[in-house]
């Protein structure tokens, strides 16, 4: 009766659940969603400079448009006109000054988008034009800072400077990048008794329900956010959906009617923050044997006109600020710089790939100085178990040494290094470059409260599992995992599976989908609250079997095992029997991160629960007549763990790689010294295309086993791999090196064509 069977497991999954419906284009989005009858439409009225006191603001010709419902200025907020998070000092409508161009002024609400833009027209406004800073140097030395500045020092800086045989220095300039989601910012707010309903383009539902709140004087519970899926976000849904979603709920507050807001193209480009623009100083020793002994750098983040998510962005760069390198004598110190440009704010990597730029350069201004390949430093100084970064953490499971070698080994990188210099000896207009990108990336929010999540799990009586995340898709596949991990818990079928819309009713006080932690807390909590169930339905088939012993139980394959044996009790039958016996069959989970912590008097501490390692070698050529260039291959050894979806986590890296080297290489983003975006437009800012994405990838998975702190020790996947695009610059400049040896010292991203024409012939 009781016949031995291998059960099977629903963990082997390796695709993306969303993936039919997004190719047919069925996939739910806020714009996409069916309108309530009288929706409203609205439109912000931006700032037409960067920089000056208001005068006067005249919307009388807007307001007798046909077709306006209301105009909205910072004297219509019933609440706090503030939207800034971690320091409040950016209002939700400018009041009397205006801090960059595009900032929102008014708000108008008609009855349709064409009514609303005409009325934008028609709006007039006399400001006091006041100078406009766009450079962080800068505002620093003006003192024109967002917050206070940081410092982590580790060892006796000076003194292992004193002892270094070899002493660099230099700066380095990394600029911003535009995210270009598929799916622009927007909200859609509707009032419903005693409360708002938003739909919400957003990373951070919580974000934007307290943002919401504080704006309309409610109680955040008088405030529901919900989320099905985001167009993509890359960090810029992190905190600067909150602005649109409280615009949209301050209409419909207000005039109790829905209202839609959803950005144009221009006006996301025109308004939103990107990625921050770093200028750094470095310093670095080495000793005869190119060991680091000494590393100082000095950052000056270009955090736009409010804080943002700046502060913490600021704190990630000093936490990467030496990448894989163990430096035993440190000094790092960040400003936090106040520009008139739009607040910049979260992107992929968020603050990370920006130290990491600095060190990689400073190593390759040493190996071009004393004439050595880069990878002979980067090599010689690659963490080991037991050492130590700056900010304190021991390096428990180093895989950098790993990744390096395997790499080297298995894509037999001696062998290309040859190859490029026989290339290169035999062409005299076309140069190629390799170069080595090692990565370290820790995971976890570096705020340590931010770290937990809760999960909401039904097990419905015919069966079928209903589950609500905190978790938010963007494209990442965190609902394909959390599926899985439901899925495997109680050894069901994928299908068997349902995931909500992220709520913040059904799951409160959520940490935004960011910091690539978001299927480790949610999976974790999700894992708990299966557990609570998955317990109480064992506990009801020891009693129904009589098992009284040390008994294995386990629900797998859609059905009960007893040590391995499979039993004639079915899950569908399982669960009848549980809510016949009424056995709750739902549960609320919760998870937080153990044993981390920093303190920030100190700068030191356990910030991150682990850490993600990997290594890529970027081929590149490099036309030394006309500057145009190719990536032509990319091979990468990544640290994945224990893949729990390697289509997911292959498809993650792939993009991660696309978009760090199009910030490296042609996403140039350009303001005029009046503080105008001149890349305003997707015809004069370039992003990669399937025309510049490199010509081959080879990604091999590191057989390491994964962390505990990682859901099934699957690690996370998000962010690590876009700073593999780093090595694209240097590769450039080692081609542009075999060509012109007396090349300009220049390390300022991105490498464009016209960059590289201006070095080939410096």
């Amino acid at each position: 009766m009781n016949k031995k069977t291998t059960p099977t497991r629903a963990d082997s999954f390796s695709g993306h659940l969303d993936a039919a419906n997004h190719v047919r284009g069925q996939s739910i989005y806020v714009d996409d969603l069916p309108e309530y009858a009288g929706t409203l439409y609205g439109r912000a009225f931006p700032s037409p400079v960067a920089h000056g006191r208001i005068r006067r603001l005249s919307l009388g010709a807007a307001e007798q448009l046909e077709g306006v419902v209301r105009i909205f200025t910072a004297r219509d907020v019933p609440g706090e006109n503030q939207v800034g998070n971690i320091v409040p000092d950016e209002p939700l409508l400018a009041e009397r000054e205006v801090h960059y161009l595009g900032q929102p002024m008014a708000l108008i609400v008609a009855d349709s988008m064409e009514a609303a833009e005409q009325a934008a027209e028609l709006i007039q406004v006399d400001i006091e034009e006041l100078p406009a800073i766009t450079d962080a140097r800068e505002a620093f030395r003006r003192g024109q800072l967002l917050a206070g500045s940081r410092k982590f020092e580790m060892g006796d800086v000076e003194a292992a400077f004193a002892q270094c045989e070899h002493v660099f220095e230099g700066t380095a300039h990394t600029g911003g990048q535009e995210h270009v989601y598929l799916e622009p910012q927007g909200a859609y707010a509707v009032p419903r008794e005693g409360k708002v309903f938003i739909h919400s383009s957003t990373q951070g539902p919580t974000q934007v329900q307290r943002a919401a709140a504080r704006v309309l004087g409610l109680s955040m519970n008088q405030v529901e956010v919900d989320v099905a899926r985001i167009g993509g976000g890359f960090g810029g849904k992190e905190d600067q959906a909150s602005a649109w979603g409280a615009m949209a709920a301050l209409a419909a507050h207000l005039l109790n009617k829905p209202v839609k807001y959803i950005l144009s193209r221009h006006e996301d480009l025109l308004m939103t923050g990107k990625r921050h623009p770093y200028d750094s100083d470095y310093r670095i020793g080495l000793d005869e044997n190119l060991n680091i002994l000494a590393y100082e750098a000095t950052f000056y983040q270009n955090g736009g006109a409010a804080a943002d998510l700046s502060p913490a962005v600021l704190e990630r760069t000093l936490f990467h600020a030496t990448n894989s390198y163990y430096v035993p004598n440190a000094r790092l110190t960040a400003h936090c710089c106040k520009t008139n440009i739009a607040p910049s704010t979260a992107f992929r990597g968020f603050g990370g790939p920006q130290g990491m730029f600095v060190i990689e350069a400073a190593i390759h201004h040493a190996a071009r100085m004393l004439e050595v390949a880069p990878m002979e430093i980067q090599e010689k100084n690659l963490l080991r178990d037991g050492q130590v970064f700056p900010y304190g953490q021991v390096v428990r499971e180093s895989e950098a040494r790993p990744c390096w070698i395997e790499n080297i080994e298995r894509n037999d990188i001696r062998g290309l290094q040859k190859e490029v210099r026989r290339y290169n000896a035999e062409n005299r207009l076309s140069k190629r470059g390799l170069h080595l990108m090692p990565v370290c990336f820790g995971i976890s929010f570096t705020n340590t409260m931010m770290n937990h999540a809760r999960a909401l799990v039904h097990v419905y009586s015919d069966g079928s599992v209903g589950i609500s995340t905190g978790a938010v898709e963007m494209g990442q596949g965190a609902n394909t995992k959390m599926v899985q991990v439901a899925a495997r818990e109680f050894g069901l079928r994928l299908g068997q599976v349902r995931i909500e819309t992220t709520n913040t009713t059904r799951v409160a006080n959520t940490s935004p989908s960011a910091a690539s932690a978001t299927s480790d807390l949610n999976g974790k909590a999700l894992q708990n609250a299966c557990g609570q169930i998955r317990q109480r339905l064992i506990q009801l088939i020891r009693q129904e079997l009589r098992l009284y012993g040390s008994e294995e139980v386990q629900l797998l394959d859609n059905a009960v095992f007893v040590n391995g044996q499979r039993q004639d009790m079915e899950w569908k039958g399982l669960i009848q029997l549980a809510f016949t016996r009424r056995i709750n069959l739902s549960a609320k989970g919760h998870y937080a991160t153990p044993k981390i912590s920093f303190d920030k008097e100190k700068e030191k501490g356990h910030p991150f629960a682990y850490h993600v390692f990997g290594a890529a070698a970027l081929l590149c050529t490099v036309d030394c007549l006309r500057g145009i260039y190719t990536i032509d291959a990319v091979h990468i050894v990544h640290d994945f763990g224990s893949s729990m979806n390697v289509g997911v986590d292959l498809g993650q890296v792939e993009g991660g790689l696309a978009q760090g080297i199009g910030w490296m290489t042609m996403e140039n983003l350009q303001h005029s010294t009046e503080g105008r975006l001149l890349s305003q437009t997707l015809s004069n800012y370039k992003i990669p295309d399937i025309y510049s994405v490199p010509k081959a990838v080879s990604v091999h998975f590191l057989g390491s086993e994964g962390s505990d702190f990682a859901i099934y020790k699957s690690k996370t996947t998000g962010e690590p791999p876009l700073m593999y695009g780093i090595g694209a610059y240097f590769a450039l400049y080692d081609a542009i090196l075999a060509f012109n040896p007396e090349a300009p010292l220049l390390y300022h991203a991105p490498m464009t064509p016209e960059r590289v024409l201006g070095l080939l012939y410096g």
